[in-house]
């Protein structure tokens, strides 16, 4: 009876925490934590924590296309997780093997179109492993609807440093001007992988720490961060929403403050050349409290806005 009652329960917030949300982040990116931690509070193996979280990831892939995800970026193994034991490290391969494969072959992957791809030092990596990532890449190659990044082998420092010794070498040999290096130059070095900037990131397992995931997509972006106490296998709907409303919040912050740094342009310069200050006022209006818009209403709707930004 109280398990029911307790379901229900969870079922009823869940609907709440559905009604409050009112869009989606486009990208969001996970670092699922606590699988071996799980396994053991319940007296079971490392390799059966990995098979329970597992399940989580698929259940996380049916929530954020129900809720308008674009893409969606899971960090499941790491540069540094290759100092793990033998025994430990053979199991996850095998387990990310058979579920690539089960992933590429399954009907809600194809009816969702959903595009799967492997980001990370892949050649580092088993063969059967890498022969696993080939098969699901090239069976979901043509979708476009939901990307799902997979991080294997993956080490966002790494990433970096990478990038920056290639643009080295090519200022070494001429090819590249030291004054024409910028960020574009530096993207088209970074893994093939995420095609957006990270909206929103996500850390189960209770630790506050981004631990070197995507640094050039996440911060770059000043991403809203969300960290949560449920080991992996233990994220629930209701915890994603929440994270979901963390971003809403963290959304309607960055709005609000910067219509009022537009507002404050537009009173102290004032002037038909500020069109683009008065466009962000124009659109981030419902975010400030009416009193501060006292005595910009002429000028924000004297013209047709020119950005949306």
């Amino acid at each position: 009876m109280a398990s029911r009652t307790h379901s229900l329960l969870n079922r009823a917030y869940e609907r709440l925490l559905e009604r409050e949300i009112d869009g989606a982040p486009t990208h969001v990116a996970v670092i699922q934590d606590g699988n071996r931690r799980y396994a053991n509070e319940h007296g079971k193996a490392a390799a059966d924590g990995h098979r329970a979280g597992a399940e989580t990831t698929e259940a996380v892939l049916d929530w954020c296309a129900q809720i308008g995800v674009e893409e969606l970026t899971l960090y499941t193994f790491s540069t540094e997780n290759f100092d793990r034991s033998a025994d430990e490290r053979d199991h996850l391969f095998s387990l990310l093997e058979e579920k690539l494969r089960e992933f590429a072959d399954a009907e809600r992957v194809h009816e969702r179109e959903v595009r799967i791809r492997a980001i990370g030092e892949t050649d580092r990596l088993p063969d059967d492993l890498r022969d696993a990532i080939d098969y699901a890449e090239t069976k979901t190659a043509d979708y476009d609807a939901l990307q799902l990044n997979i991080a294997l082998a993956y080490g966002g420092r790494a990433e970096l440093l990478s990038a920056a010794r290639d643009v080295a070498r090519t200022v070494e040999t001429g090819d590249t001007a030291p004054g024409d290096i910028d960020a574009e130059t530096i993207e088209r070095r970074l893994y093939a992988g995420p095609a957006r900037d990270v909206d929103l990131i996500i850390r189960t397992g209770g630790d506050e720490r981004t631990s070197n995931f995507l640094p050039w997509h996440a911060n770059g972006n000043e991403a809203a961060v969300f960290f949560c106490t449920p080991y992996w296998p233990a994220f629930a709907k209701k915890d994603f929403l929440r994270a979901i409303r963390t971003y809403e919040s963290r959304e309607q912050s960055w709005r609000r403050t910067r219509a009022r740094r537009a507002l404050a342009l537009v009173r102290a310069v004032g002037g038909a050349e500020l069109d683009e200050a008065r466009a962000i006022v124009e659109r981030f209006r419902e975010y400030l409290p009416r009193g501060e818009l006292d005595g910009v209403e002429s000028n924000t709707n004297e013209t047709e806005p020119t950005t949306a930004d």
